[in-house]
């Protein structure tokens, strides 16, 4: 039997790299997305829709999920969630039509789920002073987002965008297997029986439970919205092909994941809310100035007529996006450091709730992003549109915490359970 060091260690490495490859599946639609939206002619909502898909049932299904984790352990529920996918990601190499991608994209998404369970399941196995940063390095699984933009051009270029999904379910298969023989279960860990379904909700009766999920519909649910889009953004707004964009939104997608670990060792110092509170500073100027259009402006001088170009250069908005994304890193290990200090034994069930309010985020953003083009024609309106909901995260935080919590120091962290 391995020492309770090694289990630890082994519990968060193999969820982490689980939690990984789980994420790479379900933001593939990032990549492989663009192929099909030229082969089926889709307009910029149908493509929204199309790749926000998988993000609806890994949404929807996270409060599920962490409830079942409370009740019967993360690693049987980890294991079949994944073995449950193989299936559905094989499949989508063999569709055709809009519909059938639609419907597989549907169960695709379960893998999106896995972040629920995984984070009850590696919170529980830490002393509460080292949550924050378990946690946060568990979370560095977001980091799968950019991954896929490493790894499906590449396969598209080397044989076709139907291989993408085949290879991806062979690694899904794969890593279910490591997972189950390489991981631990703890009885310890689970909810009494005792506790009904009916107590297991009684948290959303919590005004900080809505507060939280506000929060990570940003710090998140803005996060899969953008890993979503952005590789067809650049390739649009800055002529890039599909290899070079899906790079250059990896320089958003990485950092948005690696270091979520990072964030995590912030929060257990500092405290939850002194993370959160400069994170939507930072991205509310980083998404006021990426919402600002290109734009071709003539104005009458004494020598006649002279014309002028506004607009971001491809570097100063990869730039914006790169510290956008570390400044979402934090604040998603923030948001769930508030779970851990609030509600450390309903993990599960609390966790699915904010997680299912932040996937919601990721699965409705894309859809009015693209709404919002065709409408406009303004390709930046997705960031006057986050923009907006930054402003009223940051109100809401205001009146809520900010007048009554200190923000720097020791006095942050004791205070960092935010008053009701």
């Amino acid at each position: 039997m391995a020492s309770q060091k090694m289990q630890q260690v082994l519990v968060l490495g193999m969820s982490t790299f689980a939690f990984t490859i789980c994420f790479m599946i379900w933001m593939m639609f990032a990549v492989l997305g663009v192929p099909i939206k030229e082969l089926l002619a889709l307009n910029e909502t149908q493509f929204g829709l199309l790749a926000s898909t998988p993000v609806l049932t890994g949404s929807l299904s996270r409060l599920p999920l962490g409830m079942l984790t409370d009740r019967y352990g993360g690693r049987i529920v980890f294991f079949v969630l994944m073995l449950v996918c193989v299936l559905p990601i094989y499949l989508i190499g063999e569709a055709s039509q809009y519909w059938q991608f639609l419907v597989l994209g549907l169960f695709v998404g379960l893998a999106g789920g896995s972040f629920s369970v995984g984070i009850a399941y590696v919170a529980k196995w830490f002393e509460k002073d080292r949550q924050g940063l378990a946690m946060g390095i568990f979370g560095a699984g977001n980091a799968g987002s950019a991954l896929t933009k490493f790894i499906a051009p590449g396969i598209i270029a080397a044989a076709s965008w139907q291989m993408v999904p085949k290879v991806y379910s062979a690694i899904m298969f794969v890593t279910a297997l490591l997972f189950w023989f390489l991981s631990y279960d703890n009885k310890a860990h689970r909810v009494p029986s005792s506790v009904s379904l009916g107590e297991q909700l009684q948290t959303l009766k919590d005004p900080r439970v809505w507060r939280y999920c506000q929060y990570y519909s940003i710090v998140f649910g803005g996060y899969v919205a953008l890993a979503l889009w952005m590789t067809k953004y650049y390739v649009q707004e800055y002529g890039f092909s599909l290899q070079s964009a899906a790079l250059l939104a990896a320089c958003f997608s990485l950092p948005g994941g690696v270091l979520r670990a990072v964030g995590g060792w912030m929060s257990d110092k500092w405290g939850a809310h002194s993370v959160t509170w400069w994170v939507m500073w930072v991205s509310w100027i980083c998404l006021f100035i990426l919402s600002y259009p290109q734009t071709e402006m003539t104005i009458t001088t004494v020598d006649g007529p002279r014309s002028f170009h506004l607009g971001l250069n491809v570097w100063v908005f990869t730039a914006l996006m790169f510290v956008m994304g570390i400044a979402w890193a934090f604040g998603k290990a923030s948001v769930f450091k508030y779970i851990s200090n609030d509600f450390p034994d309903r993990m599960g069930a609390v966790s699915g709730i904010v997680g299912l309010a932040g996937g919601l985020g990721g699965f409705l953003l894309p859809i009015l992003f693209g709404a919002l083009v065709d409408l406009t024609g303004v390709r930046s309106s997705c960031f006057m549109l986050m923009y907006g909901v930054v402003w009223v995260s940051l109100i809401w935080m205001y009146f809520s915490e900010v007048r009554k919590t200190p923000l720097l120091g020791q006095s942050a962290v004791r205070s960092s359970q935010p008053l009701s």
